[in-house]
């Protein structure tokens, strides 16, 4: 698979004034691997290299899907998997827009948090993960793709977040912190004490 070709192939797809491509309502056949990485640390990288440019960067991300554990790159005429070693993106910033928390991706995807149904703690990879193995705060950005906060931005807003300790029914209590976004609070990590 040639990068170039694929880059091709998705001229005029996406730009900062149009939605992101259908990718859900694309099926191409499966075309092989390429030797493209999204790292721990969000950045991308081809053959070992790490891609500079933000806008393919970009332009890569508006056409990515996940099926299953896999990812792919898209376009309405092949399908390439690539890896991603923990989350496609990583949230680098965040703001209030109103009473919403908006929270942004490294390539500048912006995520009103509204839904329950777009935050799960999880675990991270052992690699980034804290002796206790402490979940975190895992994102939905779209279709089934998420993101991680960046260990500064979640520290921004550990410190914006209120502390309740609550007592378990098996015994022990926890704290858990919260944020506040629209009508809703959100959990963000809970330790046990």
């Amino acid at each position: 698979m040639d990068l170039n070709r694929f880059q091709q192939q998705l001229k005029g797809t996406s730009d900062a004034a149009r939605p992101l491509p259908p990718v859900d309502k694309w099926d191409p056949p499966f075309c092989g691997d390429i030797n493209l990485t999204i790292a721990l640390d969000g950045r991308w990288f081809y053959e070992g290299s790490p891609i500079g440019r933000i806008s393919l960067v970009r332009l890569f991300a508006s056409v990515l899907k996940r099926e299953g554990d896999n990812y792919y790159l898209v376009t309405p005429v092949e399908k390439v998997g690539i890896k991603v070693e923990d989350t496609p993106f990583l949230i680098t910033e965040w703001h209030k827009k109103d009473d919403t928390l908006v929270l942004v991706t490294q390539t500048g995807d912006e995520i009103p948090l509204t839904s329950s149904a777009q935050l799960e703690l999880r675990t991270p990879p052992p690699a980034i993960s804290d002796d206790k193995a402490t979940p975190i705060p895992y994102i939905c950005v779209r279709r089934n793709l998420w993101a991680r906060l960046h260990q500064n931005t979640y520290y921004q807003l550990l410190s914006h977040a209120n502390e309740a300790h609550t007592q378990q029914a098996e015994g022990g209590d926890i704290t858990r912190f919260t944020i506040r976004s629209g009508q809703q609070e959100f959990v963000i990590g809970e330790v046990a004490d």
